[in-house]
């Protein structure tokens, strides 16, 4: 919402089903849009979706690497079933679809990649290893591309949201105690937003951050800080 708002067209996804909600509130401001469907944990999708886009509307400029799922259980029972899906849909996506749309955006001269990575990037959580492990790795892969793509014209960063009031955090938003201690340490004093993220999309898609490199953008309340 918030790219389109700035004038982008964007193509909105959806893992098992077309993004109707997302895509009624983009006609109501009256961008221009596609909606794709598709499991990214299969390389094949990934790079549909990749060419996709760049048939509609001619080529790719920004890339958001924004679909995660999570799975918890304490380290020593953490299946290796749920293992894979969190790496194959929080990490290896990120590779498969920064690769193919960074083919674009070499031909080009120019692309903006934002990842999502987490306070896990940056911390090992708790009851979480399999998305711990997938989010450090996507900070390391935000470096890994950069290091290779700034002097081509591609900025790639990253925005590590805090603790937001998302499908990912109910279960811990609804454990009283736990709630109470994640917004203890928060100087801000609450859970975050989908809407606190939108300044910082716009800011790393848009020429100024185009001295911006490799960058991990914390978008946390202060969380980091204390």
């Amino acid at each position: 919402m918030a790219l389109a708002e700035a004038g982008a067209s964007v193509a909105i996804h959806g893992s098992r089903a077309l993004p109707d909600a997302t895509s009624q509130m983009l006609t109501a401001i009256g961008a221009t849009q596609l909606s794709l469907v598709g499991d990214i944990s299969n390389a094949t999708v990934c790079s549909r979706l990749v060419e996709e886009v760049v048939g509609h509307f001619g080529k790719i400029d920004i890339l958001v690497n924004n679909a995660g799922t999570i799975r918890r259980a304490p380290a020593e029972i953490h299946s290796e079933e749920d293992w894979q899906t969190v790496i194959d849909t929080n990490l290896t996506s990120v590779f498969r679809l920064t690769q193919n749309a960074g083919k674009h955006m070499l031909a080009q001269g120019s692309g903006k990649v934002i990842n999502i990575a987490s306070m896990l990037t940056f911390q090992g959580g708790v009851s979480v290893c399999s998305y711990a492990a997938a989010k450090g790795g996507v900070g390391q892969l935000t470096k890994a591309f950069a290091n290779e793509w700034a002097a081509k014209g591609i900025n790639v960063n990253a925005i590590a949201p805090g603790y937001m009031a998302t499908d990912n955090t109910e279960k811990l938003r609804a454990d009283a105690d736990r709630s109470r201690q994640i917004i203890e340490r928060i100087p801000a004093g609450r859970w975050g937003c989908p809407d606190d993220l939108a300044g910082a999309v716009v800011f790393l898609a848009s020429s100024a951050s185009d001295y911006v490199h490799g960058h991990i953008l914390a978008v946390d309340g202060g969380w980091l800080s204390r």
